[in-house]
C-alpha cells in the first residue's frame, strides 16, 4: 500500500486519514493538485489500520503538533482517529493534537462526537467559512441541506467540551472578500476564536 498516511508540511506531522468529504470547496487545495509538498494525498485505498496510521508516523521526525488534515475530513475515519490520537498521548503526552474539520461529525454520526475527543484533542479548527448560509453553500458547496447551521452547533459543542476552538474563514478567494467582523462575531458568540486563512493560489 502507497497510501501517504502521514506527512510534513513547515516541519509539522499532518495525518491523510480519507479522502471522502460532505463538502466540495470551490477553494479546496485537491481540486488544483494531487500533492503536499510532493507526497501524493489520494489514497490507494480506504481500507486501512490505525496501525497503519502510526507506522508512517513513527517514520516521521517528530514535532511539536500533530494535526489531522489531508485531502478530506478526518473525522469521517472517527474510530481510527481516536486510536491514534489516543497511541500519541500516550507515548507522547508533550505533542499537542489538532483536528481541521468541517463541522459536520456531530450530523453525520448523530451524536456529540466533541465529548468523545475531549482528552485526546487539544484544538478543533472549524471551518466557518462565511457569515451567511448562502455564502457558505456557494464557497463549501455541502452534500447537505442544513449544513451551515450544522457547523455552528458543531463549534458551538466543540467550546462547549473545554476543547480550544477555532473557526476559519478563506479570505481572498480570486479576489473574494468576506465580512470578517461578522464572521468574528459568529466564532465568538459560540465560544471560538476566528482565524483569517489567505487563500493560497497555488498550494504548497
Amino acid at each position: 500500500m502507497s497510501n501517504t498516511l502521514a506527512y510534513l508540511l513547515d516541519g509539522k506531522i499532518y495525518i491523510n486519514l480519507t479522502n471522502r468529504c460532505t463538502n466540495s470547496c470551490i477553494f479546496c487545495l485537491r481540486n488544483d493538485k494531487d500533492d503536499v509538498c510532493g507526497k501524493n494525498m489520494w489514497l490507494d485505498s480506504e481500507n486501512f489500520t490505525a496501525q497503519d496510521v502510526i507506522n508512517q508516523i513513527e517514520e516521521l521526525p517528530l514535532s511539536q503538533e500533530i494535526t489531522f488534515c489531508g485531502y478530506g475530513e478526518p473525522l469521517l475515519k472517527l474510530d481510527i482517529l481516536k486510536k491514534v490520537a489516543k497511541y500519541i498521548k500516550d507515548k507522547y503526552p508533550e505533542i499537542k493534537l489538532r483536528i481541521n474539520t468541517n463541522g459536520h461529525a456531530n450530523f453525520v454520526y448523530k451524536r456529540n462526537v466533541c465529548d468523545e475527543l475531549k482528552g485526546l484533542i487539544d484544538t478543533i479548527s472549524v471551518s466557518l467559512n462565511g457569515s451567511t448560509e448562502e455564502e457558505y453553500n456557494e464557497l463549501s458547496q455541502p452534500s447537505f441541506k442544513g449544513a451551515y447551521d450544522e457547523v455552528k452547533k458543531f463549534i458551538k459543542a466543540s467550546a462547549d467540551a473545554g476543547i480550544k476552538t477555532i473557526a476559519t474563514v478563506v479570505e481572498g478567494y480570486k479576489g473574494r472578500h468576506l465580512d470578517i467582523e461578522a464572521c468574528r462575531k459568529i466564532a465568538q458568540d459560540l465560544g471560538a476564536t476566528l482565524r483569517v486563512r489567505e487563500w493560497i493560489e497555488n498550494g504548497y
